[in-house]
């Protein structure tokens, strides 16, 4: 508990300086943890067979959905966020975090649209097209990395850092969307 208290502290007192100091931590971790699994097929199957399915989604459209999202929150088991977490992919991304004893937070995978594919927990909303998790990663193309400073969560109460690398199509080397991996601070110290 006290090294919770010091890594909230050290956050509060020089967010800035926190978040640069954690980020060649991040790297490292993503290079050596994530980056071998990130692109596996049954991920790539599965945000290929959504973005099949969302094909020709509007603006409008995914706004909708993402309203549906955040107004079933506090109910998972129902649609639209059950068949988002209750998937073999979701159960696969589960395992790594319970593999990685503590370190991993939260994984999700998101379409061509930013809209979560498979969660190993539930969101707090469903689009992250608008947010740079996506944008700089899946928007700026293959190989695209970002990696937020370490800040408090709001899905999983925890200060965390998140990892976000667009995922290929292995076929033809184009982006079809992107992961996100949450990584406790504590497990960076």
């Amino acid at each position: 508990m006290r090294l919770v208290t010091t890594v909230a502290a050290l956050l509060m007192a020089v967010p800035a300086i926190a978040s640069d100091e954690f980020t060649p931590a991040l790297e490292a971790y993503m290079n050596d943890e994530i980056m071998d699994w990130a692109n596996a097929p049954e991920i790539v199957a599965a945000i290929k067979a959504q973005n099949d399915a969302h094909a020709g989604l509007t603006q409008t459209q995914i706004e909708e959905m993402d309203q549906a999202w955040r107004g079933t929150v506090a109910t998972p088991q129902n649609d639209p966020i059950a068949p988002v977490l209750e998937n073999p992919v979701a159960d696969a991304l589960r395992a790594r975090i319970d593999a990685s004893m503590g370190a991993m937070t939260e994984i999700f995978i998101m379409d061509e649209h930013g809209l979560n594919v498979a969660a190993s927990d539930v969101t707090s909303d469903m689009w992250q097209g608008d947010e740079a998790k996506f944008q700089d990663t899946y928007g700026k193309g293959a190989g695209s990395v970002h990696i937020s400073g370490v800040e408090l969560d709001e899905s999983t109460q925890r200060y965390q850092g998140q990892i976000s690398v667009t995922i290929v199509d292995p076929e033809t080397g184009s982006p079809i969307g992107a992961i996100t991996v949450g990584v406790d601070a504590e497990s960076l110290l």
